[in-house]
């Protein structure tokens, strides 16, 4: 049995400011932010809130060059969000990764459901034409998502994931500092109840999405 613990979005976002991961930076001792779950079955990867964070009011650019109301376009739907950059080389495409094989798993009625989000933390790097090649060789269908970093930041922030301006490590390699974690959205209260942290896995996401995209708790 599967067990997890209950958090509060307000303890998430108090330990937003604490700690973040900088991806491809060589940093191996930070750890992605506020992450607090206790599920026995998958190493700490996944915390349920008992108060979820409302969906982000943001409103950017996909891959097509296109505006896209986040709160809009995803209304009713089950939702994963998550942030990170494409010049990522370790935790972002495996994330994303993990999410895609996972879905394909899933029911074309049920994939045609869902709503997989990427937004950017790099937008200066990551135009609308760099984020959809990425995404293309991960899923075609993901929305990738790219803007002014001021409103990115102040979305990720609401949801309690810190990132911060892109800056160049000690070899002059340019490196996104960002949280890690994926939020599940509700497709019947469209409230954000479910956090993945990186450990999260294939199978993490094989058992739970199912759940997700009918608007149960996993």
């Amino acid at each position: 049995m599967r067990t997890k613990h209950t958090v509060t979005a307000a303890a998430l976002l108090a330990a937003a400011t604490l700690t973040l991961t900088a991806c491809g930076s060589g940093d191996s001792g930070s750890d992605p932010v506020a992450v607090v779950s206790q599920d026995a079955s998958s190493q700490g990867a996944v915390t349920v809130l008992d108060q979820p964070f409302e969906k982000p009011d943001l409103v950017l650019t996909d891959t097509h060059g296109e505006k896209y109301d986040l709160r809009a376009e995803t209304k009713d739907r089950p939702t994963l969000v998550y942030f990170g950059y494409t010049h990522c080389p370790d935790v972002c495409p495996l994330t994303m990764n993990n999410i895609a094989v996972a879905k394909k798993q899933l029911s074309r009625a049920k994939q045609d459901k869902l709503r997989v989000v990427f937004v950017t933390t790099d937008p200066k790097r990551d135009t609308p034409a760099e984020l959809g090649k990425w995404l293309k060789g991960i899923d075609p269908d993901i929305v990738g998502l790219t803007g002014d970093f001021s409103t990115i930041q102040a979305g990720a922030r609401s949801l309690g994931i810190s990132i911060e301006p892109t800056t160049k490590d000690k070899n002059g390699k340019i490196v996104s500092t960002h949280g890690t974690q994926v939020i599940a959205f509700s497709p019947r209260t469209n409230g954000g109840y479910l956090l993945y942290s990186q450990d999260a896995t294939v199978d993490t996401y094989t058992k739970d999405l199912p759940k997700i995209i009918d608007g149960q708790k996993p």
